[in-house]
């Protein structure tokens, strides 16, 4: 059985370590008192919220640290009295503003002064109550020894103590006034009345209990005054375990987190938060305590609040990167080792890669005069199965902040956008967020994206252009923020690509719907020797190790990607006029090749407003404030990548055709039918880079067509002439 422990004696040593607990300065530099400076903030009123770290209090007594967790309900009332006795010691100055409550403090402490002798008794109703008095709040911060532990693990044994747990953010009400101090008046006497209240509910005092009424038997009535009573900022939060938590055949488990004061708007739903608290039972009042019998609600008083990243339990990095570690990302070829470094684990999709990366960057949005155009990319991955589409989508939600992962037959219309409901403690109808709204400023991966029924396809549409929800349900009409990117996984039509049908039949998703996605890649797996060869060791090899082969650089770990995904998202590159003209000439040329050729890609306003998207994107990733010519060619490049997956390649029914005949059929393509045949180098070396051709592979061309006598380059490599 444990000792009991005096309580008098541990309010002593909690004032002794509150005033001279210090930390050593680096470099000899003195000792810096922790605790002394909050305290003299919070006597100054400069600071409002003080936190007492256990693993500081540790270093001095372990058994009052071990008893502050265990019996942390008791222990937080004993530092708030200890921090009341100190706070006269540390005021150096007056307050300057003052609130109403001050007013009305200072007003009445006056008046008892005239009416009252200093040594005459006072009822403990008509006495200030400390609650009234203090205005400040004293939190603890665990232990770091301490383990947090999923919802499910908080048992009956946990009441009264500190628990520290870790979940996901499913809702979080509005911050509402929380009545913590009641004060009335008599209407017969004048004398006022005072009813702390530590619960959720409570009973008014009707009648008059003072002196005066009780010696006439004027049986006063008691009025509640507003202004002379506390109120403190109350949030109700509702988080869930994670996913990987929950047992096998169980449904994952919720609990409700109390925040109060300084502890409210610290998150919002979706986030991933550790949180430290006291787990207490709901102490209920009148009917409803005789109604719920011998069970009791629980809940946590949230003592300390910190977002989570995903995959590991280390607080979110609010440091950005320094320059140092910018510039050794920026090395040559940084576009390439950041495209390598997401999802290692997968052999190949390189084009693939870096349009998943510029979504994780996403564009710049614009936003003018009530116009709004979305910087957001939306892309598709559509392909045969295996071809580790779901594996990508799996990555990216893990890599990303924000993001939620949802699949096709597992989502209704309502669950990706909004639900009506009613608050459990207002019992107004209330609006709860789908995965749209809770993937707000983040990503929204959807896989087997064909799956999905009709209906509930279509609320994506609104989303993906105009970036909000509209809702007109149970006489609630408003409008969400959903500003999100989509990555959509999807199989074709016919479970495996059929060459012999035609795109629309393979795809078979509306038009409106396509022509939303920037990017729309079909992945084929397509038999082939070679690469079958290196697919099979790469997986075998990966399977055997659980890590990628070795390769010529190290891919960036998933924290240092984040800072600087996180880093180029702060960029607002613009267009310069000079490329303007550049990119309009590209996609008027589009259009032309799109009204002529027989495929069905859709090129339309939203295929230059996806060009300009991705070239942004591009001029972030370089930390750039301008977009260059290189990023618009990139664009355009990854742009005819995702439109030539599209098309239909017929291996049997024709020889298929080099790198250089192909080059040459554009360059050929180039040269005016009248007149002499003359192309502008540059320009026929930026259409073929767009085409998706290396520099490399252009001039090796130039070189066997000249070794031909096809065609003749000028000295000066200004332009070709075809003989």
């Amino acid at each position: 059985m444990p000792a009991i422990r005096d309580y008098a004696k541990d309010k002593s040593d909690l004032k002794r370590f509150l005033t001279d607990f210090y930390t050593d300065l680096p470099n000899d530099a003195g000792k810096c008192f922790k605790y002394s400076k909050q305290l003299r903030d919070v006597a100054n009123r400069e600071q409002q919220a003080l936190t007492l770290d256990l693993t500081d209090l540790a270093t001095q007594d372990q058994d009052l640290a071990d008893a502050c967790v265990e019996n942390s309900k008791r222990y937080i009332d004993l530092f708030y009295e200890a921090v009341e006795e100190l706070l006269p010691e540390y005021k150096d100055k007056d307050t300057v503003h003052k609130d109403t409550l001050d007013v009305y403090i200072e007003h009445r402490l006056l008046a008892e002064q005239r009416l009252y002798s200093a040594d005459a008794p006072r009822e403990a109703r008509n006495r200030f109550p400390s609650e009234l008095l203090r205005r400040f709040e004293v939190y603890f911060k665990a232990p770091a020894n301490m383990k947090s532990v999923s919802v499910r693990q908080i048992k009956a044994r946990s009441i009264g103590k500190l628990v520290n747990v870790k979940g996901v953010v499913i809702r979080a009400t509005e911050v509402k006034p929380l009545l913590q101090v009641a004060t009335y008046t008599c209407d017969r006497c004048g004398a006022e009345t005072y009813q702390p209240i530590n619960s959720a509910s409570f009973m008014p005092i009707e009648m008059c209990q003072s002196q005066d009424c009780q010696v006439n038997k004027s049986g006063g009535r008691l009025c509640l005054q507003t202004r002379g009573s506390k109120f403190v900022k109350f949030q109700e939060v509702k988080i869930q375990e994670h996913s990987e938590q929950v047992p096998v055949g169980n449904i994952p488990r919720a609990i409700t987190i109390y925040a109060k004061g300084e502890n409210t708007r610290l998150c919002k739903p979706g986030d991933h938060v550790g949180i430290t608290g006291i787990f207490l039972p709901l102490i209920k009042t009148g009917y409803n305590q005789i109604s719920q019998g011998l069970l009791s609600d629980t809940f946590i008083e949230a003592h300390n609040i910190v977002k989570l990243n995903k995959t590991e339990d280390e607080e979110m990095l609010a440091d950005e990167l320094s320059e140092e570690e910018a510039a050794r990302i920026c090395e040559d070829d940084f576009y390439s080792k950041l495209t390598c470094s997401i999802a290692p684990e997968i052999y190949g999709h390189e084009d693939v890669k870096k349009a998943l990366l510029l979504l994780l960057v996403g564009g710049v949005d614009k936003n003018s005069r009530g116009m709004k155009i979305r910087g957001n990319l939306n892309v598709l991955l559509m392909g045969d199965p295996g071809v580790a589409k779901s594996q990508l989508l799996n990555y990216i939600d893990r890599l990303a902040v924000r993001s939620q992962y949802t699949t096709g037959r597992g989502s209704s219309g309502v669950g990706l956008t909004a639900s009506v409901m009613k608050d459990p403690i207002t019992g107004e109808m209330i609006l709860e967020g789908g995965s749209l709204v809770l993937a707000d400023q983040g990503i929204c991966c959807i896989d087997e994206f064909d799956k999905m029924l009709d209906q509930d396809r279509t609320a994506i549409h609104e989303v993906m252009e105009q970036q909000t929800i509209s809702i007109a349900k149970a006489g609630i009409m408003t409008s969400l923020n959903a500003r999100v990117s989509i990555l959509a996984a999807a199989n074709p039509a016919y479970g495996k690509y059929n060459p012999k049908k035609t795109i629309e039949q393979n795809i078979q998703l509306p038009a409106a719907l396509l022509s939303r996605f920037d990017l729309l890649w079909l992945i084929q797996d397509r038999p082939d020797k070679d690469s079958d060869l290196r697919l099979a060791q790469h997986i075998t090899y990966v399977h055997q190790h659980n890590v990628q082969p070795p390769t010529n650089f190290t891919p960036l770990d998933m924290k240092l990607m984040r800072r600087y995904i996180a880093l180029c998202r702060t960029k607002q590159p613009l267009v310069p006029q000079e490329l303007t003209d550049h990119i309009v000439s590209v996609y008027v040329e589009m259009r032309k090749e799109a009204r002529v050729s027989s495929d069905a890609t859709f090129t339309s306003a939203r295929t230059l407003l996806g060009i300009l998207r991705l070239s942004t994107a591009l001029a972030r990733l370089r930390l750039s404030s301008m977009v260059e010519r290189d990023d618009v060619n990139e664009a355009i490049r990854l742009m005819e990548m995702s439109k030539e997956s599209l098309k239909p390649r017929y291996e049997s029914m024709q020889r298929p055709k080099s790198t250089s005949d192909q080059i040459f059929a554009i360059v050929r393509e180039m040269a005016p039918l009248d007149g002499p045949r003359v192309v502008n180098f540059q320009e026929a070396m930026e259409k073929c880079t767009r085409k998706g051709f290396t520099p490399e592979m252009f001039n090796e061309c130039c070189k066997t067509y000249e070794d031909l006598n096809v065609w003749l380059i000028n000295n000066a490599r200004t332009k070709i002439t075809l003989i």
